[in-house]
């Protein structure tokens, strides 16, 4: 055998064509419908969620099929390629999300934010774990065990979306409120616990659910855990400070890319969610000392701005809006979302009301941490791809992440209408709130002028 026979052939000329118009196409639908969401006072990510419903099953199918299946052909090849790019966006967005969390302010408001948290998130996971029981075999991919579908709806019920949160709360200038804040730390808990008990349900997905392999698997969490603490610990924070202080242009960037990535590919490789390496990771890279995280926002533009939409763009393609026109589904799409919602607010009110919250507090806390967003796209995508969702499951569990995340901020605004604002959080808006300071006028312009 020669060299030349053993070379792997390059990429067919007409898949590369597909592809090439596939992510152009999507950018600009969801570039165009992601401004249009944003100019109706909603998320960016329902505009980019519906450029892919449209030009998936739920419209362009059925409006000019040819054009469709030319275009967004159901094939593995095609549909490999294209995801593998959104993988990628994905690996990054949750990296960042990480990056972005506060872990001073979750220790700052100790067990309090613990106490709320845990409630947060025990509650919509019993309930959903109860509902995943009740659904019906329809919904649910076929060969899939049962348990591991009930659980994995239970972690679809318990995440809240910190991206969303928090540009929720900045908008709606509440950021620097109490509440705001602990919006923030309750969601952070149940961002944080959610990947790791994905990770457990995908490990469980694929060697099945027996004893041995579940405590295999809650060790290897445990592990990588403490692996993350200690030893990634440091080797990211040299890293990163390293490239911080080299010469060389964008070096912080491609470190961070680098470290994400691996630390995806290592969890991935443990039979857990690559997303959870990266969300780990982001963490590190966000907590590391003597580095400005503001180096990266080169590579956080080009994820929030290309890779991002291109992802839920994607995303949206999978949805199937015309299936919910079957009564049965859709019915058992409401029950998903009214339990979805009560959960999160019963959580909100249990653990507000343990530490004294009143109920408007608790109200607005449930609308904060009741918005999943983005983070529940992603989930349901990993659903679909471990085989435990149908096109019908998926679609609902899309649709409760955008209906979720329109309610927070009209209830958020009707609850804190009735709270009233303290003197230290009027403190903390003017540090939070002030618009930053104009630069001073040349005496040159001052004279002139006068």
């Amino acid at each position: 055998m020669t060299v030349a026979a053993s070379v792997v052939e390059p990429l067919p000329s007409h898949a590369l064509l597909i592809l090439l118009l596939q992510v152009g196409v999507l950018l600009l639908a969801a570039l165009v419908l992601g401004r249009l969401a944003e100019r109706l006072g909603m998320p960016a990510v329902v505009g980019e969620l519906t450029a892919g419903v449209l030009l998936g099953p739920s419209l362009l199918f059925h409006v000019a099929p040819g054009v469709g299946n030319w275009l967004f052909p159901q094939t593995a090849e095609h549909m490999h390629l294209l995801d593998a790019v959104g993988q990628l966006g994905v690996i990054l967005l949750v990296g960042f999300t990480g990056i972005h969390l506060d872990l001073k302010l979750v220790r700052r408001q100790g067990v309090r934010a613990a106490g709320v948290g845990a409630a947060g998130l025990l509650v919509p996971l019993a309930l959903g774990a109860w509902l995943g029981f009740v659904l019906p075999a329809q919904l649910r991919a076929p060969g899939a065990d049962q348990t591991v579908f009930a659980l994995f709806v239970g972690v679809v019920m318990c995440v809240s979306a910190i991206p969303v949160i928090a540009r929720t709360l900045i908008d709606m200038k509440l950021i620097h409120r109490d509440i705001g804040q602990m919006i923030l730390v309750a969601g952070t808990i149940d961002d944080a616990v959610g990947w790791v008990l994905l990770s457990l349900i995908a490990a469980m997905a694929t060697t099945g659910l027996y004893a041995g392999e579940v405590v295999t698997t809650l060790g290897e969490v445990g592990l990588l855990l403490a692996a993350t603490m200690t030893v990634g610990r440091l080797v990211v924070g040299a890293a990163m400070r390293a490239a911080a202080r080299s010469s060389v242009p964008g070096l912080s960037v491609v470190t961070a890319v680098v470290l994400m990535t691996l630390s995806a590919a290592g969890t991935h490789a443990l039979g857990l969610e690559a997303a959870l390496g990266a969300f780990l990771c982001g963490i590190l890279v966000g907590g590391t000392k003597d580095f400005d995280a503001s180096a990266l926002s080169p590579l956080n533009t080009t994820v929030m701005v290309v890779l991002a939409p291109l992802f839920f763009a994607t995303a949206g393609l999978r949805m199937d809006l015309t299936s919910l026109a079957d009564p049965v589904v859709a019915l058992w799409g409401l029950a998903v979302f009214a339990v979805a919602v009560a959960g999160k607010f019963l959580g909100a009110f249990i653990g507000g009301a343990a530490t004294r919250m009143n109920r408007w507090e608790c109200l607005a806390l449930g609308a904060g941490i009741n918005a999943r967003g983005v983070i529940e796209v992603i989930i349901a995508l990993i659903g679909v791809r471990l085989g435990l969702l149908t096109v019908e499951m998926y679609s609902i569990v899309v649709l409760v992440a955008v209906l979720t995340s329109l309610m927070a901020p009209p209830l958020l605004r009707m609850a804190m209408n009735r709270v009233e604002q303290t003197a230290e959080e009027e403190l903390r808006g003017d540090r939070f709130l002030a618009p930053p300071p104009s630069p001073k006028t040349p005496a040159t312009s001052t004279t002139a002028d006068s």
